[in-house]
């Protein structure tokens, strides 16, 4: 029961704490949909966003990423970033590379095309973090330093069952 109320009704009142799931579950979701909604008129999602705005930032760090590296650097799926680095390709954004080395493995880069598409996505994307952070003093604010490093720590918090013997 508490497992599905706690998404259902994140406000409801229970220790505090507990609506913490549901609160984490509706801020993403909030900000997924609204970036969907920015960039579609670019006519990219917010996963596509997400994989080349890595990709090029990697790639201004000297990188150039195979698609695992890019799915450990961006948390997602590696059949999902393989998904979308070949909806990007076919838009003509990424290209995609053999490894002459790992003929496994498949190095990604953004396309002058990409970036060009990019540039926008990125000012759309910083305005509505402006406006969400806004609350809290702005992108630069102690508040939103505090938030930043909690979920930081959340983050970094492991959540797959120990292993090791019982």
């Amino acid at each position: 029961m508490y497992i599905m109320s706690m998404y259902c009704d994140p406000v409801r009142s229970r220790p505090q704490g507990a609506a913490a799931g549901a609160i984490v579950w509706r801020l993403a979701t909030k900000w997924r949909v609204a970036v969907d909604r920015a960039l579609a008129p670019l006519g990219l999602t917010h996963a596509q966003y997400v994989l080349l705005a890595a990709l090029h930032g990697l790639e201004r760090a000297g990188r150039r990423p195979s698609q695992r590296e890019l799915a450990d650097d961006t948390g997602l799926e590696a059949l999902y970033v393989s998904k979308l680095a070949r909806t990007l390709e076919a838009n003509g954004l990424v290209a995609r590379h053999r490894d002459p080395h790992d003929t496994r493995a498949v190095r990604l880069s953004v396309t002058d095309h990409g970036r060009e598409r990019l540039r926008p996505a990125l000012q759309a994307v910083q305005e509505l973090l402006e406006r969400l952070l806004a609350p809290l003093g702005g992108r630069d604010s102690a508040r939103t330093a505090a938030l930043v490093g909690e979920l930081a720590e959340l983050l970094d918090a492991p959540l797959d069952p120990p292993t090791g013997s019982s």
